[in-house]
């Protein structure tokens, strides 16, 4: 490590108080973009987090989309030969609903102990607005040292992504020349606990549909009709108990189609990694997995696709009771995908699977809720592996190369889009009740994350210079 990189860390060390008021400030903002409601508050932190890149020197601006506004920022790095990274993260945030199960105002941020450990606590704390902040302290404490970067930076900060990210793909069609880097940073990921970080290697894909069956022309007494007339209800649910088989397989024709296995040193690696995998179902009241027969946890969630229903609807639902047939009745599903799974093939084949079940007399409609295919990147990356090397060195315990269950689209957007790659460097935890409820930020995560983000810049820059990394 050079003796600039050391100023750095120290810098960052002596600047925490003050970067977790700025963490604060930017917390306290309600920028929920799923609810129109809060629309001038997802443009109060867009502006927020100008104005601060700004005071780093930074040329920021806000960018209007159909939405919420985009945040862009350039800064050059130490030369012309340093390397180009666009870091990518979101400042909204999910609503707060359920109010009540807050134990604190998830708007008025504060540091909290709690199990022996400090916690920073409020919506968006570390998603993603705490991970994102990492990055940004660690350019702040660089342009304190040296008055410059050791990478090229453009940064990018969304405002949609907790709602399906309906003006990216736009945006970065529109704005590709002006976004194009050499590789993206991408902070939204997690480690693998709280003294192994992790590089995440592989996302699952996903698509999105909601479906409605529709029956008679008006809801019906079921006395009247019952057993004469078809019940919407009974459509929806056989049809969605079709789609799996008793060995939990998805029974959706040639929806394993570019599905690979897990190459065996893959699956030792992971059979490896201790702690999270026994208490994973624990941890929330279960113990027995639910997926394919005869693969571990890990598997099933990091390297198998999905069918699941997040929802359902049909006939009377509130207090009391009310002897009706509905007239339709309506499901969301979600797939998670892996590989080479096609998208757009999965969702033709999932709409003729239900079209196959609807009897003559009834109708079935379909919405689409967005797509993304899996992405798998390289273990042998020279990027990846100047990170790994600079976490090695922050971390009590070495990185881990792992892979993640859940989706980020951007990272796909990035390499179609973009022609990038992407390194995934997150610092949240399981625990971090991500979408919940007392959602929390680990201080260390915080803290150390900042150390961390310097020493990926520096070895990068380092890296460049050596001739390690592609020119």
């Amino acid at each position: 490590m050079s003796a600039s990189t050391d100023r750095v860390l120290s810098t960052l060390d002596s600047n925490l108080d003050a970067s977790l008021e700025r963490l604060f400030e930017l917390v306290s903002i309600p920028s929920i973009s799923t609810d129109p409601a809060y629309a001038g508050d997802c443009r109060k932190a867009a502006e927020w987090l100008v104005k601060d890149l700004e005071t780093i020197g930074f040329t920021a601006s806000v960018r209007e989309t159909k939405g919420h506004p985009m945040v862009v920022a350039h800064h050059p790095g130490t030369d012309d030969h340093a390397p180009h990274a666009l870091f990518y993260g979101h400042y909204d945030v999910q609503p707060v609903d359920p109010l009540d199960l807050w134990e604190n105002d998830p708007f008025q941020p504060a540091v909290r102990e709690a199990g022996g450990r400090k916690i920073i606590t409020g919506r968006g704390s570390a998603d993603d607005k705490g991970q994102l902040m990492t990055f940004v302290e660690a350019c702040r404490a660089y342009k304190q040292v040296n008055d410059s970067l050791p990478c090229e930076i453009t940064i990018l900060f969304e405002g949609e992504e907790e709602s399906g990210s309906p003006s990216l793909k736009p945006f970065l069609e529109a704005n590709a020349k002006e976004l194009k880097a050499d590789f993206a940073l991408v902070c939204d990921t997690g480690m693998w606990d709280a003294g192994t970080p992790a590089i995440s290697t592989g996302l699952r894909g996903l698509v999105g549909e909601e479906i409605t069956v529709k029956a008679a022309s008006r809801d019906l007494h079921s006395g009247l009709y019952g057993g004469a007339a078809a019940n919407p209800i009974h459509i929806l649910t056989r049809l969605l108990a079709d789609m799996h088989d008793a060995d939990g397989r998805v029974t959706v024709p040639g929806f394993y189609d570019g599905v690979d296995e897990t190459p065996p040193d893959i699956l030792k690696m992971w059979e490896g990694l201790s702690g999270r995998p026994e208490s994973f179902l624990t941890d929330i009241g279960l113990s027995i997995p639910s997926g394919e027969k005869g693969r571990s946890v890990l598997e099933l969630t990091w390297a198998r696709p999905t069918a699941e229903i997040n929802g359902i609807n049909g006939g009377y639902t509130g207090k009391g009771f009310k002897t009706v047939i509905p007239a339709e009745a309506s499901a969301k599903v979600s797939f998670r995908l892996v590989h080479r799974q096609d998208p757009a093939k999965i969702r033709a084949a999932f709409r003729a699977f239900v079209k196959e079940r609807i009897p003559g007399d009834c109708s079935v409609s379909f919405q689409e809720h967005g797509s993304s295919p899996a992405i798998r990147l390289s273990y042998d990356s020279p990027v990846l592996k100047t990170a790994k090397a600079a976490l090695d060195a922050e971390w009590p315990n070495e990185a881990v190369m792992i892979a993640m269950g859940g989706s980020i689209p951007i990272v796909g957007d990035f390499q179609s889009f973009l022609g990038m790659e992407s390194l995934l460097v997150g610092f949240g935890l399981p625990d971090d009740r991500v979408h919940s409820p007392n959602e929390k930020y680990e201080l260390s995560s915080f803290h150390k994350g900042q150390r961390s983000w310097a020493r990926i810049l520096s070895a990068l820059a380092e890296a460049q210079a050596a001739g390690k990394l592609p020119a």
